[in-house]
């Protein structure tokens, strides 16, 4: 045992108010403590029912480092169940997705369980007679995660069975999730083909920071962006043309500070925040013909305009996603190790929406988050080079002051200036409440 599982007033200590100890990203211990308590007591992304649109159809994912399968039930209702038979621990499904039909059947010994989990059938379950197997924990079938919800397709999953509700732990912040719903004519998203996959040689913690971080875009990615303003500047681009698409998108990234600043950032309680209260990277995009027309056909144009003229840039849902409303992605932050974390990047259509709406979105995600962009190899560097020096001797903390004003209540609801690390506070808040407030003796944290 080290010196961190079961005290949780050391690991309480790793984080003040201004600063974090180094050992939150690299120490393995703490990884697993974050894997048995934090990942296990919220509430975090699995998948999007469109993923699963038909009975029997199922998708392979995991939670923290649980591996899980969400599938829909014959009722049509989306369950998640533990990916593991109860008999001898193997994994029921290795595919990414598939159809299983009307249960699953287990590759080793031909268990099979219906597709909300429970118990179907044993072969020659007759040599289980007199053994009192009805009430052990395999009869029981394919364990649930102890708590599922289903927010306008996007399914998140509890472990623990018992906890904070899924609306007491995201609260208003679900607004962002709704402004992304809502951007479609019938309200209603699908995932748009397979994500982007990108595995990262750093803490799942670093990019999750790197979200709502807005003193970094003109410096790191000054050698991607800023290179592709210079060479189109240099092509004296005629001003009545419209500018290319990948220009629109990329180009913003080399804002000034300022722009930063006035754009503001929204946090909420429990982890959550947003970068882009007043305007984002993604205010200045083309109109696509037919699509506000679309809008206000569903909504009416006040309502239409409202819900267009909210451009958030980064909204971080704790722990581990963030979304872009304006351009329709979801990125999923899947812990790997205190090392590793694979990245995950989705896109999705807008249903009734034209397709150049999609189309920008997908040049989007494989601009800044593919393993082929352009962008996405500048923040690596970064993440890879602070996991790597964070291991010297030269300090033991990380510093998160910036406007840091005293004492701050991460309880409320707080819009300050666009460059605050605030959110980063925020998120540490949380990772402290969340990991100690189910650990042996956590009154010592308090």
């Amino acid at each position: 045992m080290g010196k961190y599982s079961d005290n949780p007033a050391a690991v309480a200590a790793l984080v003040q108010p201004h600063q974090v100890h180094k050992d939150t990203y690299i120490d393995a211990e703490i990884y697993q403590l974050e894997m048995r308590h934090l990942f296990s007591s919220t509430w975090v992304f699995v998948g999007h029912d469109s993923q699963t649109p038909t009975k029997g159809d199922y998708f392979t994912t995991q939670v923290g480092d649980q591996p899980v399968i969400m599938v829909r039930h014959s009722d049509n209702e989306i369950h998640v169940l533990y990916n593991r038979c109860p008999h001898k621990g193997t994994k029921i499904a290795i595919d990414r997705s598939g159809n299983t039909g009307k249960f699953f059947r287990c590759p080793y010994h031909a268990w099979s369980f219906k597709t909300n989990g429970c118990l179907l059938a044993i072969p020659l379950k007759k040599g289980y007679a007199q053994t009192e197997f009805n009430d052990s924990e395999s009869a029981k079938g394919m364990q649930p995660v102890g708590a599922v919800h289903n927010h306008r397709g996007f399914v998140f999953a509890r472990l623990a069975v018992e906890g904070i509700s899924f609306e007491a732990f995201f609260g208003d912040s679900l607004s962002s999730l709704d402004n992304m719903v809502d951007r479609s004519p019938d309200g209603r998203l699908e995932v748009a083909g397979p994500p982007l996959r990108y595995m990262h040689q750093c803490n799942w913690k670093m990019l999750v920071d790197n979200q709502t971080d807005t003193c970094h875009p003109m410096v790191a990615h000054e050698s991607s962006a800023g290179t592709a303003v210079k060479l189109f500047d240099a092509a004296n681009w005629p001003e009545d043309k419209p500018k290319p698409v990948a220009m629109e998108i990329i180009a913003p990234f080399m804002s000034p500070y300022e722009f930063f600043e006035d754009m503001g950032i929204r946090t909420w309680p429990n982890g959550h925040g947003h970068t882009g209260v007043h305007h984002s990277i993604h205010s200045d995009y083309s109109a696509i013909p037919g699509y506000h027309d679309a809008m206000n056909e569903t909504y009416g144009s006040e309502k239409a305009a409202e819900i267009l003229g909210e451009n958030r840039h980064n909204t971080v849902y704790f722990p581990n996603i963030m979304i872009k409303g304006p351009i329709q992605q979801l990125r999923n932050f899947i812990p790997m190790g205190p090392d590793k974390t694979l990245v995950e990047s989705y896109i999705y259509r807008l249903v009734g929406a034209p397709d150049q709406l999609l189309a920008r979105t997908a040049m989007y995600n494989r601009m800044i988050n593919a393993p082929t962009s352009i962008v996405g190899h500048d923040d690596l560097e970064m993440y890879e080079r602070a996991q790597e020096g964070l291991h010297s001797q030269g300090s033991d903390w990380i510093n998160i002051q910036r406007l840091y004003e005293g004492e701050e209540d991460m309880s409320v609801e707080a819009v300050e200036n666009g460059t605050t690390e605030r959110q980063m506070r925020n998120q540490f808040d949380a990772w402290s409440r969340f990991m100690t407030m189910s650990m042996p003796n956590s009154e010592a944290a308090e």
